[in-house]
């Protein structure tokens, strides 16, 4: 199957192929005939699969097919939980829109608000936004939704997870109450469900694949003290001759500790975080992907996709607080039919979340003990962030508390989503909103070292 099957414009068919893509992948397959025929999709698919390209050709093909007005109304809103994915959505957008009339604008927070008043005076016909930003603008009368035709959620689960469903529900009461509703997800958790059976009509359901890491990762768990992790995390650096490198840590604080230890180690490398600026923060991507850093330590803010090849290792150096958490970041490598390698340095109060992981994985995390590495070092003085938070399968609840709460989740940590529009066929190329509410042995090169998308 090619992209002709669905009989696109041929402006657009035109900017697929520039992009160099030739294939569709499965979420694209069976998501993008319901879309175009204008009913509502619930699509669930791991990061990197091209859901992104899902919902976009079906909405630019629809407003290349319908008369262009001299100043553009907003028909396609998408909302996003993070400044970041919004960015790399209109960045596809304007791909796909290239030599075309087609305007497309973000709206997110982090960055001044009267530009983005301006684009929107000026008017879009697609308006990617994070949900606290959108309500500012709706707020102030400068958003006009009336022309509406198509409304986007992307990575909703995230949403949800980050308190934004109360924004959302806001958003949805200023929208058209005839519109065509797609809603995008990694994970369709109970939550989700019961959020799409109140605003999807009898919805196409696309399912692709599970929602776990993909086959071509490999895991591995390395247990160590909490004191020699940092030790233990540069012998690891110092084993990965290829590709670039993702650690995740627990808070902003210990990402830009950490990176400064790997680099006064002599590492290439920066943090990701939530102190930092847009500017910052893309400067930091930026960097990553063009190789001026191999290593990038960053909080849960890149776990939903960072749009970088070769990434060959993810490293938790902090166990997440969900087995869906693990997912998300471990999807960062293994990515468009490449190997990738995931590494978990691991305490024995992480032994709850570890056995969570390996049920959602469906096999063990193999046990991994360096050879080289002394394990019985003095004791330093540890880490001083915060304990983590008892884990509680979702739905179960804590003793006392609401069922399904999560205790001690994380609040005000804006987290990225993100990834190549086109998942996994692209030839190796290389939002801030208002939360309300976290073989057996041998060096980590021992297994053969490639990149991902």
């Amino acid at each position: 199957m090619n992209f002709d099957s669905f009989d696109l414009n041929p402006r657009l068919l035109a900017n697929v192929a520039a992009l160099g893509y030739t294939a569709p992948t499965p979420i694209q397959e069976q998501a993008i005939p319901p879309v175009a025929l204008g009913r509502d999709v619930m699509g669930l698919a791991q990061t990197g699969t091209g859901k992104t390209a899902a919902f976009l050709l079906p909405i630019i093909n629809k407003l290349l097919d319908a008369p262009i007005e001299a100043r553009p109304k907003i028909k396609a809103l998408i909302v996003a939980p993070t400044r970041e994915l919004a960015q790399q959505i209109a960045d596809a957008s304007r791909d796909l829109t290239r030599q075309t009339k087609i305007r497309t604008i973000t709206i997110y927070g982090g960055v001044a608000l009267s530009p983005q008043t301006r684009n929107l005076h000026a008017g879009a016909h697609i308006v990617v936004a994070c949900p606290g930003r959108l309500l500012d603008h709706i707020g102030q009368g400068h958003v006009d939704l009336t022309n509406l035709t198509t409304l986007v959620l992307d990575e909703a689960d995230h949403m949800f997870d980050m308190g934004f469903l109360p924004d959302i529900k806001k958003i949805l009461s200023h929208l058209p109450k005839e519109r065509q509703t797609l809603l995008f997800s990694a994970t369709m958790p109970g939550d989700i469900r019961r959020l799409a059976q109140e605003i999807l009509r009898n919805p196409a359901t696309v399912s692709i694949g599970r929602s776990a890491p993909a086959d071509t990762v490999s895991h591995a768990a390395y247990p160590v003290r909490a004191d020699l992790k940092t030790a233990l995390l540069l012998n690891l650096i110092g084993g990965a001759k290829d590709g670039s490198v993702l650690v995740f840590t627990r808070t902003k604080h210990r990402a830009k500790r950490l990176a400064g230890q790997l680099e006064r180690a002599g590492h290439k490398a920066t943090s990701l975080q939530g102190n930092l600026s847009q500017r910052q923060r893309q400067a930091a991507l930026d960097g990553f992907r063009d190789g001026a850093f191999r290593v990038l330590v960053a909080t849960d803010i890149a776990a939903r996709g960072i749009d970088v090849t070769r990434v060959a290792h993810v490293v938790n150096y902090d166990i997440p607080d969900t087995p869906e958490a693990y997912t998300h970041r471990i999807g960062r490598t293994g990515r468009a039919e490449r190997t990738g390698q995931a590494h978990s340095l691991i305490t024995g109060e992480d032994m709850a979340i570890i056995r969570a992981i390996e049920r959602l994985i469906g096999k063990p995390l193999p046990r991994v003990t360096l050879e080289d590495f002394d394990y019985d070092a003095p004791v330093t003085e540890r880490d001083v962030d915060a304990p983590r938070a008892p884990f509680y399968p979702r739905g179960a609840g804590a003793p006392g508390n609401r069922a399904g709460a999560r205790p001690g989740a994380r609040q005000g940590e804006r987290q990225n989503t993100g990834r190549s529009s086109f998942g996994q066929n692209r030839p190796g190329s290389g939002g801030q909103g208002r939360p309300q509410s976290r073989p057996q042995s041998g060096r980590y090169a021992g297994n053969s070292s490639s990149s991902a998308a």
